[in-house]
């Protein structure tokens, strides 16, 4: 799907710096962060009263504009620069994720999906480290998790499902910085029936587009050796409390942003990261665990994460999005 019209952004840094730029694809190749001194603020003429500000000398410009996998803010303001070791941003092109390198897992990724973005590529099971960390950061393997030993999955962030329009989109879904250590029962049942509830029922079904993020918070989880595991892979890995998906839902345009009303469905939900309490047969347990942003918010904020979900709507329809609960 091509872009019919310039779209020009503006890098406002302390007033030095102007630039036009012409997005030739809604599907964005990787940009190269842009530095400045000092906070950057981007304004587009699709979106003229929405600004979009991210953290200082950080900026991935394309997928912020209509279909990218950053249109709804940056929920950590992750920024692409070398200290940032725990809030790390990352565009591989297909999702954006935060990367905590302390805790050897994404805070949270973000991706847009629509049917253009399901093929007949098969799943390619090529999971791999990501070698574009910086230098002297802790690479995890796609070895690190050993399954059997440590009894979780390697859980994807942005499914393999959600990403099979070509070859390279989905292997970029088996880089490590896209895994969590999940619980199997859950990766396997109810987690799994949402990704298939969002990508089959919702976006190939219903013919709509959706805008999803997916995160975890806290420390501690329980996989298939019972008890509670805080870390595997000798302490390079953390192993989360709760692992939560927010999706936007839309149907099919253009101007998105424009278009996400106190009245648009968001589906939001929340669960402990604990085997016993699923069945890999049951994939629409994920309805039990159903909740709001708002409260995704207070938890994560409590265990030391605060985020914010949602930052570039309205505060009128943020608000309103905010507090809705999840019904079909």
């Amino acid at each position: 799907m091509l872009l019919n019209s310039f779209k020009k952004i503006i890098f406002s840094a302390s007033g030095l710096l102007t630039l036009s730029l012409l997005w030739t694809s809604c599907r964005k190749d990787v940009v190269n962060p842009v530095d400045t001194p000092s906070e950057v603020t981007i304004k587009d003429t699709l979106y003229p009263n929405i600004p979009i500000t991210l953290a200082s000398d950080t900026l991935v410009a394309a997928d912020t504009l209509d279909n990218g996998n950053l249109l709804l803010g940056n929920p950590t303001v992750a920024a692409h620069k070398i200290d940032s070791v725990t809030n790390y941003l990352i565009n591989t092109t297909y999702y954006v994720t935060s990367y905590n390198s302390k805790k050897g897992i994404p805070n949270w990724v973000s991706w847009h999906l629509t049917k253009t973005d399901i093929g007949s590529v098969s799943r390619s099971d090529a999971f791999a480290n990501y070698t574009s960390l910086p230098t002297g950061w802790y690479q995890v393997l796609s070895t690190s998790y050993q399954g059997s030993v440590t009894g979780f999955d390697r859980g994807h962030n942005c499914p393999s499902g959600d990403r099979t329009s070509t070859t390279a989109a989905n292997t970029a879904t088996f880089y490590m910085i896209n895994m969590i250590p999940q619980a199997p029962t859950l990766n396997q049942g109810p987690w799994e029936g949402l990704e298939s509830k969002i990508r089959d029922s919702i976006v190939t079904n219903q013919s709509k587009e959706v805008y999803i993020v997916m995160g975890n918070y806290g420390v501690g989880g329980s996989g298939t050796k019972g008890g509670t595991t805080s870390t595997i892979d000798d302490g390079n890995i953390t192993v989360p409390n709760h692992v939560w998906k927010v999706a936007v839902i839309l149907d099919n345009g253009n101007g998105d942003l424009n278009r996400i009303t106190s009245s648009t469905t968001v589906l939001a939900v929340d669960m402990p990261n604990t085997n016993t309490l699923y069945t890999t047969s049951n994939k629409t347990a994920w309805r039990n665990y159903i909740t709001t942003i708002n409260d995704i918010e207070t938890a994560s904020k409590a265990a030391g994460r605060p985020i914010d979900i949602l930052s570039r709507l309205s505060s009128t329809v943020k608000t309103a999005l905010k507090a809705k609960k999840y019904t079909d």
